[in-house]
């Protein structure tokens, strides 16, 4: 596994120069290679058949009836939902389409209708991710209600209580991924209902209405009211685990950024993002989010491309001293534990980036 901590040379520190032609170099390859071409067979497959795994499942739920079989019933909707929001994501980086307003309507229609999330809410946060990973104070992504991830955050929830929780944050990590769901949807929400300049709004209202009233009531008229409640848990639980899991191995434990540093393109996205090494069915089952690094340096590189052009990026890093993360599933999950432990604890120093560490040991 690529380390993070490896010397890292004093002139990417720099905002231009040799930093903006290290991108500049890697991107004409990847230009050349045909990697940013559109996969249209490929999106319309997928554009195609979950929607219509969606509505087999549905109808199967309404054949099945009133049983407490139904669980199993709402753990593959859960699945289907999270496919379908990977699906969203793509569109929304204009992976499928050339134009920018069919990516717009897919990702709408995907997003809000089909699963029940906010299109401008989420466009909004993600944007901000994209720009600046890990950056304390402009990456919402390590901004969370209950988990800390950074040094600041933790000190700033300081408390008897919470205090204790933060310290012991890593065993509630996984727990808490149950209720991601439950937080997506209500965030998507609040942003619609209070935001008047949002793009869209009222038919992301409507939208946002037909799905989650409608799919509540639905749930209701099939099944006796206890077990339609359980049902509603099983799948928020099961579809907030599933997005976490598939989230969260990305950035959490890399590098977090001061506010202060500057990094040029190429080091920026690189060095706070992890690959998680597998086969095809990681590649399915994460949605494509298994090749982060690739993901962050071409937000718009078709989904089946990703894994042609991560050896050309993990080969161009290496000439270039360029730190690349790659590990397996299960051993990301265990640096991410080990990681918001270690700041719920109060060390601030915890995976302090590799360029602030330099800049301290030229200092000395």
């Amino acid at each position: 596994m690529a380390t993070v901590r490896r010397t890292i040379p004093t002139d990417v520190r720099r905002t231009g120069g040799r930093g903006t032609s290290d991108f500049s170099e890697l991107a004409k390859r990847i230009r050349d290679r045909g990697f940013l071409r559109h996969r249209y067979g490929y999106y319309w497959t997928k554009l195609v058949g979950l929607p219509l795994a969606l509505a087999i499942a549905i109808a199967g739920f309404v054949w099945i009836g009133d049983t407490w079989w139904q669980l199993f019933t709402a753990a593959l909707l859960a699945i289907i939902f999270t496919q379908i929001a990977f699906l969203g994501h793509d569109a929304a980086h204009r992976q499928i389409f050339v134009s920018g307003r069919w990516n717009d309507w897919i990702s709408l229609i995907l997003g809000d209708l089909f699963v029940g999330m906010s299109y401008g809410w989420w466009r909004h946060k993600h944007t901000r991710h994209h720009a600046n990973p890990n950056r304390v104070g402009a990456d919402p992504d390590i901004e969370l209600p209950v988990i800390a991830v950074s040094g600041e955050e933790s000190e700033r929830r300081r408390g008897r209580v919470l205090g204790w929780l933060r310290a012991h944050q890593g065993l509630f990590f996984f727990p808490i991924l149950l209720l991601e769901g439950v937080s997506l949807h209500a965030s998507g929400v609040r942003r619609v209902a209070t935001r008047e300049h949002l793009d869209r709004r009222w038919v992301e209202i409507g939208m946002l209405s037909v799905r989650l009233i409608g799919f509540t009531a639905l749930v209701f008229f099939v099944l006796s009211p206890g077990i339609a409640a359980t049902f509603l848990a099983v799948q928020l639980g099961v579809f907030g685990f599933y997005m976490g899991v598939a989230f969260a191995p990305n950035h959490k434990g890399m590098p977090i950024v001061p506010r202060h540093l500057k990094l040029d393109f190429l080091r920026r996205q690189v060095m706070m993002s992890r690959n998680i090494r597998g086969g095809r069915v990681i590649d399915i089952a994460m949605g494509g989010l298994n090749y982060q690094i690739e993901h962050h340096l071409f937000p718009s590189m078709p989904r089946p491309h990703l894994r042609r052009a991560a050896p050309v990026i993990a080969d161009y890093c290496r000439e270039r001293d360029v730190p690349y993360t790659q590990t397996s599933l299960f051993s990301s999950y265990a640096i991410v534990v080990r990681y918001i432990n270690r700041v719920g604890l109060g060390e601030r120093d915890v995976f302090t980036c590799p360029l602030v560490e330099q800049r301290s040991h030229l200092g000395a």
